[in-house]
């Protein structure tokens, strides 16, 4: 039986999830509250024991791939006491990250930045537990609350009550079908859980291992990368279907698509005309790395070439086609898309470095699929649901199909915030019978 969390209150909004989309949330309540003349009683639950961000892939050399300026506040109030040149004064390093001339921290520095800005709203969050569920509450044949079903370390089940949810779980590891068998197996894993499975392999000993690193995109690389750095016994093979590792397009004039102001044109585009979009800039996020990655790699192959030392390959155009577990190691059976030819090569281990999916929401929801349109979202992210539902729901981080590419990345969390931020208000003042002004989150 779930417990009850003080049963009599009923949160105005629990926010599921506290990475960067909820926290941004956070900081824009704490801002609207002063301009409204209250505050919303929230609280953000995360399934993490203390925050991280992307936890387990903070490599040494893995860097930010948007500018230090697109932070959870700056797009939106540069004034604001959460930016990350704030963090860098708070801690004493901000002329010294100015002699480093980047604009792209590494992603350590700014996995502490966001834990500093979460510190200031502990008493907001509660951390180790993992929601299950959200579950109507029904009053004369209404919605108007909705109970959280959740599950500590201990797996002790605790329920909360709110009139109002953000979902912000971010992505789901993507498991290719032929890999679903080895979930057990400690030599397969995600890149999602890189360091701490490298950290049970014989190579965080220096023992020898060959490793294959599966995925095209920026995490293969960094992956690749890091194992050549950190690993000097261990040889890694890149295996993808492309041709070629791409560079991402982060040119000026495509880089517009990332601009909050673009959300507006993507969602009063028709659906049609909204795929095409998602498809002309595919290569802006997805299956793609940095220019610079992609030269060192081809720089590291080439130095084996001169010095006759062959530790790893980059294999293009090769297709999965099976997968065998024994003792001695992972065989991978191999078809070049080119020749059709197939090769069986054994590994050590194997990384996905296969992406991630964002249907997290959707299981949470479940229990209230019924008064909902599908799940889709209206301009300011709350889910279309029928007149029976008066509890709000908010997606964070889910609609891309609707709001563009920029939905699941840094770019837009600011405005993104303040706008569910300002329709939370809006919602909850509705529910409540009153009126709320409408008040534009700004600089000062």
């Amino acid at each position: 039986m779930s417990q009850p969390a003080h049963p009599e209150t009923i949160k105005d909004l629990i926010g599921v999830g506290f990475g960067p989309s909820n926290l941004a949330l956070a900081i824009a309540l704490e801002e609207l509250a002063q301009s409204q003349g209250h505050a919303l009683d929230a609280l953000f639950i995360d399934k993490q024991k203390d925050y991280r961000w992307h936890g387990e892939t903070l490599a040494t050399q893995s860097e930010l791939q948007i500018s230090f300026l697109k932070d959870l506040v700056s797009l939106r109030n540069p004034t604001s006491p959460y930016s990350f040149v704030n963090y860098l004064h708070h801690k004493q390093r901000l002329a010294d990250f100015i002699n480093l001339g980047t604009f792209y921290p590494c992603r350590l520095e700014y996995n502490d930045y966001l834990r500093w800005a979460a510190e200031q709203f502990a008493d907001q969050a509660v951390y180790g537990e993992q929601v299950l569920r959200i579950e109507p509450e029904l009053n004369a044949g209404r919605v108007e609350h909705l109970r959280l079903i959740s599950r500590d370390a201990q797996g002790r089940e605790m329920s909360r009550r709110t009139r109002a949810v953000v979902v912000g779980t971010g992505g789901t590891p993507k498991i290719p079908e032929k890999f679903g068998a080895f979930k057990d197996d400690p030599r397969v894993f995600h890149h999602s859980q890189y360091l701490s499975s490298l950290d049970k392999l014989p190579c965080s000993a220096g023992q020898p291992m060959r490793i294959a690193v599966i995925g095209s995109g920026q995490s293969a690389a960094e992956a690749f990368i890091d194992l050549n750095d950190s690993y000097p016994s261990v040889k890694v093979d890149m295996v993808l279907r492309g041709s070629a590792l791409k560079p991402a397009d982060d040119s000026p004039f495509v880089n517009e698509i990332f601009s909050p102001d673009y959300t507006d044109l993507v969602f009063n585009e028709p659906a049609d005309q909204r795929a095409k979009l998602l498809g002309e800039y595919h290569n802006t996020n997805y299956s793609v790395v940095d220019l610079n990655l992609i030269e060192r790699i081809y720089g590291i192959l080439y130095r084996q070439k001169v010095a006759h030392q062959f530790r790893h390959n980059v294999l293009c155009r090769r297709q999965v086609e099976a997968v065998v577990a024994t003792r001695d190691g992972i065989e991978l059976t191999l078809r070049d898309l080119a020749t059709g030819q197939h090769q069986t090569h054994r590994y050590d281990a194997v990384i996905l470095a296969t992406g991630y999916e964002r249907r997290s929401h959707r299981e949470l929801l479940a229990p209230l699929a019924d008064y909902m349109q599908d799940f889709a979202v209206d301009r300011h992210y709350r889910v279309l649901s029928s007149p029976d539902m008066q509890a709000c729901v908010y997606l964070q981080g889910f609609c891309e199909s609707s709001h563009g590419l920029s939905d699941t990345l840094l770019s837009v969390l600011p405005s993104r915030a303040a706008e569910i931020g300002q329709a939370l208000y809006r919602d909850l003042a509705h529910q409540r019978g009153t009126t709320q002004p409408a008040v534009a989150l700004t600089s000062a």
